[in-house]
């Protein structure tokens, strides 16, 4: 690939220019000088016994926009970047001018986002206009994975239940999070915890704790090897909330339900990330995104099915 972006490729492309600029204008000098072919002043070729083409010059308002348009070409290049890597006198480029638009953009938004700054979120809940516009940078960054209404679905957080790991939901741990991403990882268990049938017992032993059907005599014998899982979701199973372990009691799964989904996870462990946004967000924006985010799950009583598949940040 160094072949691509060596200078050379930059030389070949001013020369294929020049070239052809160069050939325009031998073309309009071949054309302007005409020579008679025939007395009639004809190609001397004839179709269907009478049908003649006859050797008349190019007309001169067709020649002169020829000439234009080769004389605009080379002041175009001469001003503008056109001939390789040549910036050109007036040193513009497309970098600088979405620079420009870019930082002309901020300037704008930054009048309007002031208004919100010193408000609390409870305050920019209520906010009508700070909502609309939270609203919209929802569905612009963060729809495609959280979905719509922000109920996410499988291996996507919901964002409305108000269910939160690595911190408490509140205004400044959304914006942390919006702006420097999350990872979320289980390491495999399998080895910590046995045999693939301790796995299986340690899997309907985490079904009981939620009381979700299982097996009951497994799940007592996959009780004592739960403890290779108790350092992170506590010997209860509800979880570390600092650690970002999940609470296994609330019959509410992320990634999957089930013996088969527990079974897959602690024998493959799992890694989760959600992106950080940062540089593409300001941080005015961050915190109108969070505080909508944050509006999601204080709009009242949730209801939540078993079936539900997605809870957790």
């Amino acid at each position: 690939m160094s072949d691509f972006v060596s200078s050379g490729w930059s030389l070949f492309v001013a020369g294929l220019t020049i070239v052809g600029l160069l050939l325009c204008l031998v073309l309009l000098i071949i054309a302007s000088r005409r020579q008679v072919m025939a007395e009639d002043n004809t190609t001397g070729h004839v179709w269907d016994g009478d049908l003649r083409e006859l050797n008349n010059p190019l007309p001169r308002w067709w020649m002169g926009l020829f000439v234009i348009t080769v004389v605009f070409a080379g002041l175009y290049l001469a001003l503008y970047p056109g001939l390789g890597s040549a910036t050109g006198t007036l040193k513009w480029s497309s970098v600088d001018q979405l620079q420009k638009e870019q930082d002309k953009a901020r300037e704008a938004l930054a009048k309007v986002y002031a208004q919100f700054n010193d408000q609390p979120v409870e305050a920019l809940a209520a906010n009508p206009q700070a909502m609309g516009i939270g609203e919209r940078l929802f569905v612009n960054n963060c729809a495609g994975c959280h979905g719509s209404d922000g109920r996410g679905s499988k291996g996507f957080p919901n964002l409305a239940d108000g269910d939160w790991l690595g911190g408490d939901g509140g205004l400044d741990y959304i914006a942390k999070t919006i702006a420097e991403g999350r990872q979320g990882m289980m390491p495999p268990m399998a080895a910590a915890v046995g045999t693939p049938e301790d796995v299986k017992n340690v899997a309907n032993y985490v079904l009981s704790l939620s009381g979700s059907a299982h097996n009951n005599i497994a799940a007592q014998l996959g009780k004592a090897k739960f403890g290779a899982c108790a350092a992170c979701h506590g010997a209860d199973g509800k979880g570390l909330q600092a650690m970002g372990a999940p609470n296994l009691t609330d019959k509410v799964w992320l990634h999957g339900w089930g013996e088969d989904a527990i079974i897959a996870m602690v024998n493959g462990g799992k890694t989760n990330v959600m992106p950080p946004h940062a540089s593409r967000l300001t941080a005015e924006q961050i915190r109108v995104l969070a505080a909508y985010v944050w509006s999601l799950s204080h709009k009242g009583p949730k209801t939540a099915s078993a079936d539900l598949v997605t809870t957790r940040q």
